[in-house]
């Protein structure tokens, strides 16, 4: 991967104004800036939150706060707490997050 055209800056992700974003239980709140084809995002998950869909796109992801379960569709359960991290690529395993208690997640994809 080669990251290009984006001069230096930094990123106070308290100003960025969020989306909501709802789970088939809980919302997700993402803040996300874009750089060309990188989107880059600081996403909150309530508590209670599970996704409404399998995803299938590729991500780096960081648990910076709180607790997220990763299930993968082949019934893997993969748990991510704070500096944990899980990477994946796009098309490869279908995965979704769950947390009982909410989570704050730093993702690049």
């Amino acid at each position: 991967m080669q990251i290009s055209d984006i001069p230096f800056g930094v990123t106070d992700w308290a100003t960025v104004e969020p989306t909501e974003h709802p789970g088939e239980t809980g919302r997700a709140l993402w803040r996300t800036r874009q750089f060309g084809d990188l989107r880059v995002r600081m996403v909150e998950y309530s508590a209670g939150y599970l996704a409404d869909h399998w995803c299938s796109k590729g991500h780096i992801v960081l648990c910076v706060e709180g607790e997220l379960q990763t299930e993968l569709k082949d019934g893997r359960i993969l748990t991510l707490r704070p500096g944990m991290s899980y990477q994946v690529a796009d098309g490869a395993e279908p995965h979704r997050s769950v947390t009982q208690g909410g989570a704050k997640l730093f993702i690049v994809d």
